[in-house]
This record gives C-alpha cells, structure tokens and sequence, in this order.
C-alpha cells in the first residue's frame, strides 16, 4: 500500500508498519561522492564513526564531515570534535575533515552544515553526498537532506545498525520499541508540519 507519510498516525501503525517506515529501502548505491556527512549523536563514535572511516579508507569520499554541537555528559567536547578526535586517532587526515559545531538536532545538523560544505566546496559544485547515520534515524536525515540542501545534490544512504534497535529486534526489547515509537511519531509529526519534504512509502495493509 503506498501512502504518503502525511497520511499516517504513529498510534495506528502496526510494529511492520514500523519496521517498513524507517528500515525498508535503505540501501547503499555504491556511489562515490564529494562528502561523507555524518550527524552527531550520544554514540556516534561507537556506531557512526566505524562505517565514515570504512567508507573513506574505500575512496568513496575525500572529506569527512562530522555534525553536531551537544555536549553529553562525561565529556568536555562536541559531538564533532569529538568524531574528529576518534577519527584523526584512527589515522584520517585533520585536512580531510570538517566539522560543524553549532547545531542541536537534526535539521540544525543540515542547516548549519550548508556554510561549512559551501566553505569547503561551494555548493554548486557538490553533486552527491554519502550520509552515514543509525537505521532508525536515517529515514529522517534523509528527508531532511532533500528538504534544505540545494536540489541539485543527490544522496547515498549508508545507515549503519546498533546493538539494540535493528530492524530484526527492535521490537524485542523496550528501549528499541521506545525509540522507533518516538521516531516513527517525530518522522510523522515533522512530516505534517512541513518541516521536512513529504515523501511516499510502502507499507503492508496486514
């Protein structure tokens, strides 16, 4: 059944439902891009950083850019200087990353980056960007990519899986059933409130 994501209620999906709106269709292209753009989190540097570096060792990129400003507790950097950090730690080159420092969420994540990859590039010249971040969060990064970054920019998605929220557990265990509630209601919400592109997605009736 393909539906716009406009049309949904988080409360009425079902846990396929679920699974179909922020796992199905993810699936990397293989192509090569100007950038590797990684969004920031509590456990980037876990789960992120690992697949940003592999996709850079592999060619697929020749900058990095690390996303994100919070400071979580038990440490005195950002999420980017942070990733940074790992990554220069685990022998990427400092002039090949660039990091954005400023922002608290995920469309911050697009929005504050625009200056830093048009510093680094210029925006017209960028024609594909590999996005790395979690299973469950990619969907959103997505549509938040294709609704603020310039038209012309294309998009290799490289999710990457954690412990606890995958598509084929999430539902066994609380805190992956509470994460994919709340990102499958904030996909829907943002969706609603034009805050990010709709898109259609296609979903089982049963």
């Amino acid at each position: 059944m393909l539906l716009n994501i406009s049309q949904l209620e988080a409360v009425k999906l079902t846990d396929l439902q679920k699974t179909e709106l922020l796992f199905k269709n993810l699936t990397d292209d293989n192509k090569h891009g100007d950038c590797i753009f990684v969004p920031g989190s509590s456990k980037a540097v876990q789960y992120r950083l690992p697949k940003a570096i592999q996709l850079y060792k592999e060619g697929r990129a020749k900058k990095i850019l690390f996303s994100g400003g919070v400071i979580w507790d038990g440490s005195e950097l950002s999420e980017s200087q942070l990733l940074r950090q790992e990554a220069v730690e685990q022998g990427i080159p400092e002039e090949d990353i660039l990091i954005e420092n400023i922002s608290l969420h995920t469309k911050e994540n697009v929005l504050a980056s625009l200056i830093v990859l048009d510093r680094a590039f210029y925006l017209h010249n960028i024609k594909r960007i590999i996005a790395v971040t979690a299973f469950i969060h990619m969907r959103r990064f997505h549509l938040t990519l294709q609704t603020y970054m310039p038209n012309w920019i294309e998009y290799s998605l490289c999710p990457v899986n954690d412990q606890t929220t995958r598509e084929d557990n999430w539902f066994m265990n609380p805190y992956g059933r509470k994460r994919v509630d709340r990102e499958s209601a904030k996909l829907i919400k943002y969706v609603k409130q034009g805050v990010i592109t709709d898109t259609v997605v296609d979903l089982s009736t049963e």
